[in-house]
């Protein structure tokens, strides 16, 4: 890595890990410290999270170092040193417990900017452990996701990667503050906060309409034409009309015949007759094959779109230029890459595949010589044990 800026991350699975992609694909040297011998747990996941890890870590390298150990202290403390930000994505307290504080790491380097990210940020429940499917629950995204009655959990650790971009974008502006006063600082995301944040919305909602929303699955979003249709040979397409000048085309041009009607000039009107409206749609729509409909609806620029699942994306034309390669326990992977671009140099780590390249950078040069330029793990703090 060519950068200047270097970023410690210190956490597992997605949120820590998700905040450590981020600043990697920006250009930034993102060192991923890991357990010796177990690394992040995402490396043993399995079955429908086998991917977590190849997604979450390439362009990283990985440093093994038992920070429980006095030697992996004193590495450790030196590469804080050499660093610009650590991200901390281990339970309240686990880093203060070691003497690894953001106050005691302000001691050792005062323009250290340290991104805390938990399950709740400070507050009566800083120290309760949480997930992204309890945090999802706890803030009414759950609720309002599902359906009454099945609160369900959205497709992908939203929460979790939603937190790491917060921790991010304010380690961002910190980083621009530090160079007016030349200190670092202590950013506290919670996962709770996030999505809290997400539902803000709603929260605002309740207040003006004084009463409880459905979920949105239930209650429909607030535009009248935002659903599912079905065609002539048996797909499914959904259709967005959510301007009045795009109802005017889209009414127009798919032949509704209700047109010129006063009651649906706007879409607080059509809103009220939303049934009515779905069944004079799909009237039409299943006289049409799904291509006639897709064309129909380019043609007039009315938004679309066809269900697919997340694999389907691998063929999708839109997705593909989008796409960048990785290699991984043998495999090409192709993965999302960060939007508006990023900076790709490395595949996934596999553990402590960095450890002896920082280890020179940090001038433990001539003790890796008298190891043969192999890395001595209890030499070095490494051998799991704290």
């Amino acid at each position: 890595m060519n950068s200047t800026v270097r970023v410690i991350e210190i956490g597992h699975i997605v949120a820590g890990p998700s905040a450590g992609l981020i600043f990697s694909e920006l250009g930034y040297d993102v060192i991923k410290i890991e357990r010796p011998g177990e690394g992040d747990i995402a490396r043993r996941l399995t079955e429908s999270s086998s991917g977590a890890f190849p997604f979450y870590n390439r362009n990283k390298r990985s440093l093994a170092l038992d920070l429980g150990s006095e030697k992996g202290k004193e590495i450790f403390l030196k590469l804080v040193g050499t660093s610009d930000i650590i991200i901390d994505n281990l339970g309240y307290g686990a880093m203060a417990r070691m003497g690894f504080s953001y106050e005691a790491l302000s001691n050792h380097n005062p323009r250290i900017i340290y991104v805390s990210i938990k399950g709740y940020g400070s507050g009566p429940l800083e120290r309760r452990k949480s997930l992204d499917f309890p945090i999802e629950i706890h803030s009414g995204i759950a609720y309002m996701t599902g359906l009454t009655g099945r609160p369900m959990r959205v497709g992908g650790s939203m929460v979790d990667m939603g937190a790491a971009m917060f921790g991010v974008i304010q380690a961002l502006h910190s980083l621009l503050e530090r160079e007016q006063t030349g200190k670092g600082k202590l950013i506290d995301i919670g996962l709770f906060e996030t999505a809290m944040f997400f539902m803000g919305q709603h929260i605002a909602t309740y207040q003006i309409n004084r009463k409880e929303l459905k979920p949105l699955n239930e209650e429909g979003f607030a535009w009248a034409i935002y659903n599912f249709f079905g065609t002539k040979d048996a797909k499914q397409v959904f259709i967005a009309v959510t301007t009045d000048s795009q109802w005017k085309t889209f009414c127009r041009e798919i032949g509704l015949g209700v047109c010129e009607r006063v009651d649906l000039e706007r879409n607080e009107g059509r809103f009220q007759k939303r049934a009515e409206l779905e069944s004079i749609i799909s009237e039409k729509t299943t006289k049409m094959n799904e291509a006639d409909l897709v064309s129909l609806l380019e043609r007039i620029n009315v938004p679309f779109s066809i269900l697919k699942k997340p694999w389907d994306l691998l063929m999708d034309e839109q997705a593909i230029p989008k796409l960048v390669e990785e290699d991984y326990l043998g495999l090409k992977l192709r993965v999302p890459s960060l939007p508006g671009g990023g900076i790709n140099t490395r595949n996934p780590p596999a553990l402590g595949s960095g450890t002896e390249e920082i280890m020179h950078e940090l001038g433990y040069a001539e003790e890796l010589a008298e190891g043969s330029s192999k890395v001595s793990a209890e030499s070095y703090g490494m051998d799991g044990k704290t």
